[in-house]
């Protein structure tokens, strides 16, 4: 396949949308929408949020198909103890609503929102430990 289309199609998701400094300004404003809900912020009390952020980043990164490795907790390790605090579908669905907000708000394109609303449903099962 020849074209802009072949082009599109052998970039990552990661370069689609920006590359590094949209991951990093859509985890910043991600963040301050989520711990700014109090149906979902006291989930977050005691964290350190700058450790979060930058991990958020790495992982992002990595599920757009960006340069990083990512090599920290698996998802169902790293909210486990959140599970135990009663982390349910109703506080997945909140967190996915605000990372729809997030990338609507920077005018990411939809067909690249699909995406990223995809690999984000897909770590539900993980991250609520099922």
């Amino acid at each position: 396949m020849d074209g802009p289309t072949a082009v599109a199609e052998e970039q990552s998701l990661f370069d689609r949308i920006g590359g590094r400094d949209a991951v990093n300004a859509a985890v910043d404003i991600f963040y301050d929408k989520v711990l700014a809900d109090p149906a979902v912020s006291y989930f977050f009390e005691g964290a350190n949020t700058a450790l979060l952020r930058n991990k958020q980043k790495a992982f992002l990164t990595f599920a757009f198909g960006g340069p990083a490795r990512y090599d920290g907790k698996s998802l169902r390790d790293a909210h486990g103890h959140l599970v135990e605090r009663g982390l349910d579908d109703t506080h997945f669905d909140i967190v996915a609503g605000h990372l729809l907000a997030t990338v609507q708000e920077l005018g990411v394109p939809e067909a690249q929102i699909d995406e990223i609303m995809a690999i984000a449903s897909s770590t539900r099962n993980d991250v609520l430990g099922r």
